[in-house]
């Protein structure tokens, strides 16, 4: 095998203010460090979660066939496939890798392997990251990838609504060619684990700069990657085709050239059931979900015969729900953690049909990840009705609270989350606990999956800051600083440059909350690659946010790709260096998969 939102003001933390954020880093406050002898019994780190859920990768030994087609439904349509500016999701990403190739990947134990990169290091400070690049890869319309490719590409990047984000929370300030195949990424500040941002489509995507700034729009319809497949039909709503790029630079173990299948056909079928029976009835050959209750389907139609493979993965992403400290009563922590004492997660996990599949979630990290601790899952606001309306009462008695309403008048909170019927059930659970206090008035709302986005980002002028409890998801199985350093950024300029941070802002601090203290634990858990001290920032980390935003879990997200069973190389496929890569997260790996027959 060949060797392998919103537009940001992005700027670089500055040294002197990272060294005051991270003076005081090396503990926390007393209620972060409590004991946790005195609290419910915890699950114990990689017991409970190693085997429940997800598929053993397998390895593939057949040789693959060439031709055909593969068609895969989609839980929605994406509505942009520019990888630098469109918010992604599952649906999204799975059109993405197929066109375009990233720099790196994720193997399945987690650590960062090759891909156009063949090879990095990095300075002794971790503020200089040196990659050699993949040799005679060429765009879909014949053009060169070299490393000014790259640097083009950070043009669009550190500007654009999906990827200046993350720019920012790498504190990339800087994309240098060395040569034509080895380019150098400049940070501002230290970064231990910065290849992991490179395995986020919307730095790691390698897209055709001249493509993106000739027609920037249109782009999205047309996008042009060195990834396995190219472009041929988008019909928005109805099916996106890509087919073989005859000039992939990537071949299989016997130097047969990839991709085997002459094309993959994607189809947005928002509705569970029919996706899932669309699989069933052959009109479909795969599907992905993130519900559990179509997982547990898929399962039940297996048991009754149905000649499919299910492909089931359950990492560090949990879902469950948040609250938005801009709108009373939601900006005070009596009112946060009484709501979240009012959630009964297996009611709620059993709403979603996740018994005995989701794993209840206390923290940003599964029971079986090396990142998981249960001081905070002990200090965790765990179900206790009574302590939550306790709460409650206590913000509804206070004359100075929040909302401007009467000492006395319950509170009104809104619950919004997309109409899937697993997720409108959930959210029944939790509306009638909260409602059955007595001092809250449940506002239910339901918008679907893009619109659910743009409403907690403020997408809208009348949405900034507008949305109150809201069922969403956090983490992934990739390095903890590209979910917390990207979400927990100062949400506002006036926030910012209050802590002189002048510049540094994400819209995706979806709490609107912003600690100095965290930032700081944050900002000195990338400058160091040692675990055990990484370990004990992210820890508190979480503890704090356990204690001030404590958001309301449900389960661990379990996702599923069921296929087919006469298709191979979707969970065996490998990296250009042997090594094997996961396909978690339900957005298939397509470059090695083949018709068995």
């Amino acid at each position: 095998m060949k060797k392998s939102w919103l537009k940001l003001i992005a700027s670089l933390f500055a040294f002197a203010l990272i060294a005051a954020a991270c003076g005081g880093s090396d503990s926390g406050s007393d209620s972060d460090t409590a004991s946790s002898t005195d609290k419910e019994e915890v699950i114990e780190s990689g017991t409970e979660a190693e085997g429940d859920v997800d598929t053993e990768v397998e390895e593939v030994v057949e040789k693959g066939n060439y031709g055909g087609d593969f068609i895969v439904g989609l839980e929605a349509e994406a509505t942009g496939l520019r990888p630098w500016e469109d918010a992604c999701s599952s649906p999204c990403l799975t059109m993405v890798v197929a066109i375009h190739d990233l720099l790196v990947q994720i193997r399945t134990d987690g650590t960062i392997g090759p891909w156009l990169a063949t090879s990095w290091e990095a300075n002794d400070t971790f503020t200089e990251w040196t990659f050699q690049l993949e040799e005679g890869v060429t765009f879909h319309n014949g053009s060169a990838f070299t490393a000014q490719t790259l640097v083009d590409m950070f043009e669009l990047q550190k500007v654009g609504a999906s990827a200046a984000g993350i720019v920012t929370a790498a504190g990339l300030k800087e994309v240098v060619a060395v040569d034509d195949y080895t380019v150098m990424y400049v940070l501002g500040q230290a970064h231990s684990a910065f290849p992991s941002f490179l395995v986020q489509t919307p730095l790691g995507a390698v897209f055709d700069p001249d493509a993106a700034n000739a027609d920037f729009d249109g782009y999205s319809m047309n996008p042009i990657g060195t990834g396995p497949f190219m472009m041929d039909k988008r019909d928005l709503d109805n099916e996106t085709i890509v087919v073989r790029n005859p000039n992939y630079w990537m071949s299989d173990a016997d130097g047969n050239q990839l991709p085997y299948l002459d094309s993959v056909t994607f189809r947005p079928i928002p509705d569970e059931g029919t996706r899932l029976d669309s699989l069933l009835s052959g009109t479909t050959n795969a599907m992905q979900t993130l519900r559990q209750g179509t997982i547990r389907d898929a399962r039940s139609s297996k048991a009754d015969g149905a000649d499919i493979i299910l492909l089931e993965f359950q990492g560090n992403n949990v879902g469950g729900g948040m609250y938005n400290l801009n709108n009373p009563p939601l900006d005070d922590v009596r009112v946060r953690k009484g709501l979240t004492h009012m959630n009964n997660q297996e009611a709620v996990i059993e709403a979603l049909g996740g018994t005995g599949i989701s794993l209840p979630g206390s923290q940003w990290f599964s029971p079986d990840s090396p990142w998981y601790s249960e001081k905070v899952a002990a200090a965790w606001p765990q179900f206790d009705l009574a302590a939550g309306k306790a709460l409650i009462e206590e913000y509804v008695n206070d004359p100075e609270r929040s909302d401007g309403r009467a000492v006395g008048e319950n509170i009104e909170v809104e619950l919004s989350c997309p109409p899937d019927p697993t997720l409108i059930a959930a959210m029944q659970v939790v509306e009638q606990l909260w409602s059955s206090s007595g001092l809250i008035d449940v506002n239910m709302t339901n918008y679907d999956q893009q619109t659910h986005i743009g409403y907690a980002l403020g997408a809208a002028p009348d949405w900034q800051g507008s949305h109150g409890a809201h069922c969403w998801r956090w983490s992934s199985d990739n390095d903890p600083s590209t979910e917390l350093n990207r979400q927990m950024a100062p949400h506002t300029l006036d926030v910012a440059a209050a802590y002189g941070l002048d510049g540094i802002f994400t819209p995706t601090n979806f709490f609107n909350w912003f600690d100095i203290e965290v930032f700081g634990w944050l900002v000195a858990a990338i400058g160091t690659a040692n675990f055990e001290e990484r370990y004990a920032l992210y820890e508190m980390v979480m503890m704090r946010i356990a204690r001030d935003i404590p958001m309301w879990y449900s389960g661990h997200t379990a996702t599923m790709l069921a296929i087919e069973s006469d298709i191979e190389g979707i969970n065996g496929w490998v990296l250009p260096d042997g090594t094997f890569g996961g396909q978690g997260w339900a957005v298939p790996q397509l470059n090695q998969a083949f018709w068995s027959n």
